[in-house]
């Protein structure tokens, strides 16, 4: 009981602490996604639940097993692109990054020969250049490429509509915002935007490309649900984290961890599928690269830190330091999330309200400052002389000018002389880590020096994040976490006296402290570690400073991507309901809201006014028994609703239902024409046009709503209609009295269903049950009102030994008819693999490419006479 009381005091509490940011007006910067005064009127969710209105069930009635594998290779086919573009554009990122920073470095260090001050200014004026480029990207040409993308990306993946994330402009903005920002020298880094890079590949694929710039195929618009874009963008995340730290097991399971909200088996091959054609196409590009193809892009490239030649043991002496490393980062990492909220939230309310151009000065003036700082503070420290070099080591002191390396000769009035903070500070972020990573290198890096680093960058990453610029935090946190870890060694090293002890594993054991204390992630930041070290032995001492970081950083708030989400206003549905939750039910979560319902048929006028009025994405329909008892026949879409209005073609003068259309007849409407662009708002009622004829029309919404909506009874716990709510992906479900009767109860064996034992070969061409049954049923019933099909109703009727032991595939046009007789010495196998390039000749030879899509316009019938062992494959295509 004690307990309970002490977890309900401390999720309350942690929940008014939450919501402390939400206490001012006003929208967000750059991303411009929410108004967190009106979070709950603004949002708008997803769709992935699957409608089964008639429409998609006469879509599905017309797809056999043979499209069902088509579907599944246009998936796979999928995940291989959005590999091979989120490696293509990681590869870009990189090279012109690294190009940029060796320029830079190499200037400045030709310059400094001669003038320091000169060079101070060449320095500061490339910086600058390259940081103006990127938010000049952000501010005006793509707003929504502000930040790392994590948290949108998250929140959209979670159910939630975001508008412009994952647009063609943003995945520009990205590309090249990322460029300026991190070559520009800033404390963040490229990592987290890769991800959201990886997410608008993986959406732009789905929907074919972008039509508003013209960059769009038709063979690509496979995918235009919801459901099938989240799997889509899910595969994206994982590639762009794979890319990013070559880090193929690590994506899988980031996307796992961090940012999904739903997960299936088929998913986890796939993602994993996509991570590794990553991790080829970046082992090739930095195969190709090696040659010197690629300007200054050298070891700093992609992340690799190798230290698989590092400390091989540790002692039981060891633990306690390294407990405390966990320590420090659990209280270092939820520091930084609490510090990112104080400021981001004065930037929301006070700064970023001025405009574009402040948004411009900002970022202007923490470039020259980090510049300053970067190259005014080595300045001010004594340099060091080289240690003794090791004949086997590859490690030169001080290294020449401009290359990348440890031991930098920075200000120092020797040639055998290093300056330490330079090694850190006037560097690439990646070539600091590698040194501060790096093995062997015993008092290298002085405490004084650590210490000096920790304080600024700490400062400088807190300050930074949040600007209008492309911003991860991963190599941010690397860079503070293995500054404290390498101080802890220097005290550990110096208080056991023993010379097994590295400096470099106590680094990255700080590293990932940090990102466990800020970004709270577990295994897949620990798989991430491991691969990016390439050292298996470390795996236990990382676990270990990761469970701490994290449960330090829990006490006292949330994960940063969580905290930065809830700052926007995006209102994400967490893994566990709240406490408070347990003791409430569905009604009560309901409120007294009058629900606003619809009737079967109902007027188009009655239709406009009940939209226009209000905000709701879903409504109830109801209809009438011959009692006059109300019934509720399902859930109507708004967005649904809004396609019939628009299109016209379902209107109708009589009241009356249309019986006729709610099953049995044909749907004017293709299942695709519901779909909702991406990241897009759809149709509005104030973008269509009725006139006072239509108004006075009516609809019949029966073939269209969802007849099968998600319902709970009004007393279950709220605990368990959030889990049902999250785990589905749902958006609306209704809460009913209690049933007053039981149709029948299912249990574990009636959801075993087993196909019934055919031949393997009729196995592969048979249709669906629910397809098969109606067919048969409506090709008995229409044989003699059938004079449109001669060449099927001929082979119906002729004679049963001409078709005995063969099958018969027919394609039939608008009075055109071509047959293909296959006896079975033909087997399925062989007719399965020369069907598809078959019937696409077939298709463009008689319909042309501007015709619609072919596989959308055909229908299968399966036939079976008796005691006659053949089937009959009728496929119709129609204009």
């Amino acid at each position: 009981m004690l307990s309970n009381h002490f977890e309900n005091g401390m999720d309350m509490a942690r929940l008014a602490w939450s919501r402390l940011p939400h206490s001012e007006d006003g929208e967000l910067d750059g991303v411009g996604l929410l108004s967190t005064s009106s979070n709950r009127n603004g949002v708008e969710s997803l769709d992935y639940e699957v409608i089964e209105n008639y429409a998609y069930r006469e879509e599905q009635a017309q797809r056999g097993k043979l499209f069902v594998g088509y579907n599944v290779a246009v998936k796979w086919f999928f995940a291989l692109l959005i590999g091979i573009g989120t490696g293509l554009a990681a590869v870009f990122i990189n090279i012109s990054v690294e190009n940029f920073a060796g320029w830079k470095f190499a200037l400045t260090f030709n310059i400094i020969q001669k003038s320091y001050l000169a060079g101070f200014l060449m320095y500061i004026l490339i910086n600058l250049a390259l940081v103006f480029s990127s938010v000049y990207i952000i501010t005006h040409f793509a707003p929504a490429a502000a930040g790392s993308g994590i948290p949108e990306i998250k929140g959209y993946l979670n159910g939630i509509d975001i508008p412009g994330i994952l647009l063609f402009r943003t995945l520009i903005g990205k590309i090249f915002g990322s460029i300026g920002s991190v070559g520009g020298g800033l404390a963040l880094g490229k990592e987290g935007p890769l991800v959201h890079t990886g997410a608008c590949i993986a959406s732009l694929l789905g929907q074919g490309g972008s039509t508003k710039y013209h960059l769009s195929s038709r063979w690509l618009q496979g995918f235009k649900s919801d459901r099938d874009r989240r799997d889509l963008v899910t595969c994206g995340c994982a590639a762009g984290v794979a890319a990013a730290f070559r880090a193929p097991v690590g994506g899988v399971l980031f996307a796992l961890e961090e940012v999904t909200s739903w997960w299936r088996s088929q998913l986890m091959w796939r993602v994993f599928f996509t991570s590794a054609v990553v991790a080829v196409v970046v082992r090739v590009a930095m195969g190709w690269c090696k040659s010197g193809n690629c300007g200054h892009f050298g070891a700093g490239g992609f992340i690799i830190w190798d230290i698989s030649d590092g400390q091989e043991d540790y002692s039981f002496e060891e633990l306690l330091p390294m407990a405390v490393i966990g320590i420090i980062g659990g209280l270092l990492g939820a520091l930084f999330n609490q510090l990112t909220i104080y400021v981001t939230r004065w930037r929301r309310n006070y700064l970023h309200k001025k405009g574009n151009r402040v948004k411009i000065y900002e970022a202007c003036l923490i470039s020259v400052l980090t510049s300053v700082i970067s190259f005014g503070l080595p300045l001010l420290r004594n340099c060091s002389p080289c240690p003794d070099s090791d004949p086997g080591s590859e490690i030169e002191c001080p290294r020449a000018p401009g290359a990348d390396g440890n031991y930098v000769n920075f200000y120092c009035g020797k040639d055998k002389e290093y300056n330490d903070l330079a090694t850190i500070f006037f560097n690439t972020q990646d070539d600091a880590i590698r040194n501060l990573f790096s093995a062997k290198t015993i008092h290298e890096f002085s405490a004084k020096s650590l210490l000096t680093f920790l304080v600024m960058f700490y400062t400088l990453a807190v300050v930074t994040f949040g600007t209008a610029v492309p911003a991860g935090q991963f190599v941010p946190g690397i860079m503070i976490g293995s500054t404290y870890g390498r101080l802890v060694g220097i005290f550990t090293v110096n208080h056991y006296k023993k010379l097994n002890i590295d400096e470099g594993t106590y680094a990255l054991l700080g590293a990932a402290s940090f990102l466990g204390g800020s970004m709270r992630m577990t295994v897949s930041l620990c798989v991430i570690m491991v691969e990016i070290t390439n050292n298996l032995k470390l795996l236990p001492l990382i676990m270990l400073v990761l469970l701490i970081s994290k449960a330090v950083g829990d006490v006292f708030n949330e994960g940063l991507y969580d905290e930065q989400a809830r700052l926007r206003g995006i209102p994400l549905l967490e893994s566990r309901p709240k406490y408070v939750m347990r003791k409430m039910t569905a009604r009560e979560a309901c409120g007294n809201q009058k629900v606003l319902l619809l009737p079967r048929v109902v007027k188009v006028a009655d239709a406009v006014s009940i939209l226009r009025s209000n905000k709701h994405n879903g409504f109830p329909v109801v209809d009438h028994t011959r009692d006059g008892e109300p019934l509720v026949i399902g859930l109507m879409l708004r967005s649904h609703l809004l396609v019939l209005l628009q299109s016209k073609i379902d209107f109708q003068h009589s009241p009356l239902p249309s019986h006729s259309r709610s099953g049995s007849g044909a749907i004017r409407h293709n299942f695709s024409e519901f779909a909702k662009p991406v990241s897009s708002k759809g149709i509005s009622i104030d973008d269509i046009y009725l006139s006072s004829e239509d108004l006075e029309m009516y609809i019949d919404l029966a073939p269209f709503l969802n007849p099968s909506p998600y319902v709970v009874p009004e007393d279950m716990s709220l605990t368990k209609v959030y889990n049902l709510f999250r785990q589905l992906g749902l958006r609306h479900i209704f809460v009913v009295p209690r049933a007053s009767r039981v149709i029948g109860v299912i249990t574990r064996k009636d959801l075993l269903i087993e196909e019934e034992s055919e031949d393997s070969a009729t196995m592969e061409l048979q249709s669906t049950s629910v397809r098969g049954q109606r067919h048969k049923t409506r090709l008995l019933e229409e044989n003699g009102a059938d004079a449109e099909r001669p060449l099927l109703n001929g082979l119906l009727v002729q004679n049963q030994r001409y078709l005995k032991g063969s099958f018969v595939i027919v394609f039939r046009d608008n009075g055109r008819n071509y047959s293909w007789y296959f006896v079975k010495f033909f087997n399925v196998v062989l007719v399965l693999s020369i069907y598809p390039i078959w019937y696409l000749y077939f298709c463009f030879s008689h319909f042309g490419t501007s015709s619609k899509t072919c596989f959308d316009m055909w229908t299968c019938n399966e036939v079976t006479l008796g005691d006659v062992d053949h089937t009959i494959l009728n496929w119709q295509v129609t204009y």
